[in-house]
């Protein structure tokens, strides 16, 4: 019975995974986490994520609900290309603060390249430690910056996420 403020759903999903947040969004988005899940699954529809089945809002096992990198890397291009000021302040927050508890973001690459400014982590047994990592840096001899996306699923320890991440953006 608690209310929250939608600001600080968004911070607890995106900083510290919290998939209670997740849930609660996506009901009061869709009236329940099946309804979001179905809405969830159109849009992944309409970016040509082919490979891509959600059933539910937080990532949660589910023999039905799978990605690949790719389509992953699709997600973030769109998610990036068509919300940069609505969302692009809360993938970089190192820490937040609600209910008098400090949580820290699981990237640990915000703190080691100032260049990485998000995005997401996730982990389940199943999926192992994964990392959508998001940095923007200058290219030699190009003009301005580029964007510069790496998708990390599978890996055995969450450092190993932070490691390959990091030898992917580098590449």
């Amino acid at each position: 019975g608690t209310q929250v403020v939608v600001e600080d759903l968004i911070k607890g999903m995106i900083v510290q995974s919290g998939n209670d947040a997740c849930v609660a969004l996506a009901e009061a988005i869709a009236g329940s986490e099946d309804n979001f899940a179905q809405m969830m699954n159109r849009e992944a529809q309409r970016l040509g994520m082919k490979n891509s089945s959600f059933r539910n809002a937080a990532g949660m096992p589910d023999p039905q609900h799978y990605t690949t990198a790719s389509d992953l890397a699709k997600l973030t291009s769109a998610l990036i290309r068509d919300f940069p000021a609505e969302y692009a302040k809360y993938y970089s927050i190192k820490e937040f603060r609600y209910n008098k508890f400090t949580q820290p973001n699981r990237n640990r690459l915000l703190w080691l390249d100032p260049t990485v400014d998000g995005l997401k982590t996730g982990h389940t047994q199943a999926a192992g430690y994964c990392l959508i990592a998001s940095a923007k840096r200058a290219i030699p001899g190009v003009d301005g910056q580029r964007r510069l996306v790496s998708v990390m699923m599978g890996e055995p320890k969450e450092g190993d996420r932070t490691a390959d991440s990091m030898k992917m953006l580098n590449y």
